[in-house]
Order: C-alpha cells, then sequence, then structure tokens
C-alpha cells in the first residue's frame, strides 16, 4: 500500500471556528489536524491523504499584513513538508479568496502542490486565476461537500504528479495556458461546424471564450450643482441600531430607506452596520464613514448643492448578484427621479 500523502489546509477565522469578522485580524495560527469543513474533508480524502495541519490566518491580517502573514505561512509550510495545499473552498468571499490565492502562490513556489475554489466573480479569479488551480463554486457554502470532493480529485491528481489535462476535462477555472495537441477534425472542419450550429441555433461550444465586460455609460457630468438635490446611497449595510427590517449581512436582495430629514450627522447611539464583509467596529463607533452625513450638511449649509434627500438608501454590498443589483440600483433611481434627485452620493466599502 502506498505511504499516504501529507496534506495542509488553509482556512480563514470564520471556517476555522475562531470568529466573524471581530476576528479579522487574528494572525497566523497552525492547528494539528482538521477544525471545520477540514473534517469533512478528510473523510473525503479518506486512505489516500491525511490533514497533518490547519493553517487558519483572519482575512483582514493576511491581505493588511501581506509580508508577515505570509512569512508565517510560509514557515508552517517548510515545517509540515506537505504533498499538497488546499485553501479555501472560498466561495464569494473577496477577501479570503485573495488570501486563498496567495496562499497556492507561496505553495507553489516552495513546489508544493496546490488547490482553491471560489465563485468566478470573486477577486480572487482575477488576480490569481492564471498560476492558480482554481475550481468553481456557487456564491455561498450550501455546496461545500460537492467542492470539497472536486478539490480533493484535482488535489490529488496535482500531488501525485499525474497529468492534468484541460480545464475542460479538469473541470478548473481557465487559466489562458494553450498547449499543443492533437484533435479529431482539422480547425476549418470544426470551425465550418460551429458556424453551421449557430446559424441554424443549435448548441456549440467555443474553443476561445471571451468573457466581455459589461460597459456602463457614465451619466453627463453636472455642471452647476447650486441648484441639484443631493440623493445619499450605501452598500454598507447601515441600518438603525437593532436592524429592525433584518437587512442581510451578505447577498441581499431589498435595500430600505431611512429618514436623514432632521439630522446632521448620524450617531453610534442609532445607527450600525451590519454588513458581513469587513470590520464594522469602526463604523459602528462613527457611522459617517459609510454614509457622510455630517460632510454633506457642512457642504449643503456652504452652497456647494441645493439640499439633501430626505431619505437615504440602504442595502448590502458584499455576495450580492449582478442580477439583484442592477434590479435594486433601478428601483433607487426611479424613487430618486420621481423625487426630483438628479445626482446622488453611494458610498461603497
Amino acid at each position: 500500500m502506498s505511504e499516504r500523502l501529507k496534506v495542509v489546509h488553509y482556512l480563514n477565522q470564520y471556517f476555522a471556528g475562531v470568529g466573524g469578522e471581530e476576528e479579522a485580524n487574528a494572525p497566523v495560527k497552525v492547528i494539528d489536524g482538521t477544525v471545520g469543513p477540514g473534517r469533512l474533508l478528510q473523510q473525503i480524502l479518506g486512505g489516500d491523504a491525511e490533514i497533518v495541519a490547519t493553517v487558519m490566518c483572519g482575512d483582514n491580517y493576511v491581505n493588511e499584513e501581506r509580508d508577515e502573514a505570509l512569512a508565517a505561512i510560509g514557515h508552517a509550510l517548510s515545517h509540515a513538508e506537505p504533498d499538497l495545499l488546499i485553501a479555501g473552498p472560498a466561495f464569494n468571499a473577496g477577501r479570503y479568496g485573495l488570501a486563498c490565492g496567495e496562499v497556492c502562490r507561496l505553495a507553489n513556489a516552495a513546489g508544493i502542490a496546490s488547490v482553491t475554489a471560489m465563485y468566478h466573480e470573486n477577486p480572487g479569479v482575477l488576480e490569481h486565476g492564471a498560476e492558480c488551480y482554481i475550481l468553481p463554486t456557487g456564491e455561498s457554502a450550501a455546496e461545500m461537500k460537492d467542492v470539497l470532493e472536486a478539490m480533493t480529485r484535482l488535489g490529488l491528481k496535482l500531488a501525485r504528479g499525474e497529468e492534468i489535462g484541460s480545464a475542460e476535462v479538469e473541470g478548473y477555472m481557465p487559466r489562458g495556458i494553450r498547449r499543443a495537441g492533437l484533435r479529431e477534425h482539422p480547425a476549418a472542419v470544426r470551425a465550418a461546424d460551429m458556424l453551421v450550429a449557430r446559424l441554424n441555433g443549435r448548441p456549440f461550444d467555443t474553443e476561445l471564450p471571451i468573457r466581455m465586460p459589461e460597459v456602463v455609460e457614465p451619466a453627463a457630468p453636472i455642471a452647476d450643482l447650486t441648484g441639484t438635490t443631493i440623493g445619499l446611497v450605501t452598500t454598507g449595510s447601515l441600518v438603525p441600531r437593532g436592524n429592525p427590517d433584518r437587512l442581510v449581512r451578505g447577498g441581499a436582495t431589498e435595500w430600505f430607506r431611512y429618514s436623514i430629514d432632521e439630522l446632521d450627522a448620524l450617531s453610534a447611539d442609532h445607527w450600525e452596520s451590519v454588513h458581513r464583509g469587513f470590520y464594522t467596529n469602526i463604523v459602528n463607533q462613527n457611522p459617517n464613514y459609510v454614509l457622510p452625513l455630517n460632510i454633506m450638511r457642512e457642504m449643503e449649509g456652504e452652497g456647494a448643492f441645493a439640499d439633501i434627500h430626505p431619505w437615504f438608501f440602504s442595502t448590502t454590498g458584499v455576495g450580492t448578484a449582478v442580477g439583484d443589483s442592477k434590479r435594486m440600483g433601478a428601483e433607487m433611481a426611479e424613487q430618486f427621479l420621481e423625487a426630483g434627485v438628479r445626482a446622488c452620493v453611494l458610498v461603497a466599502t
């Protein structure tokens, strides 16, 4: 029987069970064996491999203290001497996805096979997709088992030094790498077949997929704001204390409006952010960071613009689907137009 492969599993503070955003600044910690989804991962690995250590790091720490974090993670990898690093999966958590990509890149440089997984819109894909094996996931952890099984299949092949097929065959996201190979039919025949299929409305698979970014035409600038009513919008999940409307912390499908008609600034006694994608303690001490009402009132008093719309609009900007974002934006714009608002300040996080 062949010797079991050694695996190191990388997790953020949330999936390692350390805590949520309040622990996002947690430094690197090495844990013997498995924690969180690592327990399920070990079951899937079975007798082929053993998770010898879990490396945990807070999402803020690894992105803000990058050099220190990667040095500590590199030391942990050197000590464990794994055959394979499995990072995540990160799903649609942006900072987590970036961290998983960084850790995989670090492992690759050390000659350690690595694999991670995340949602296709995760910024980790854009940053590290060309240098890492990244498997696609949905937006949430609901499909954790299926994703871990896919990561195991590809990860074991990488660790054993087996030949890795194309993205189409193996299931990972395309890395922009082209290799010479033989196809059953020459290019001219394949191209003609695709053209005929397209002309007849039949399905076909292109050999050169191109994802075109959506172009959003900006509104024309307003030359003179002195007669303009300004609207305020935030995707920072700003709500009255206690979150009476139960705005979700991520993956929002609705938005809410709150009155600021009699307010000159936002007080921490009455407002809070429930956003799951950043460390909210600082904002919850001064909510004006995600909705700068205090500064806007000063500018209003100086005559920079006519006035501020008496309601601000709030939703959550993390993990929100593009379709829902478009719909909510259109709904907000419609209300603004009906109220005579011709410009708005949108504060993203």
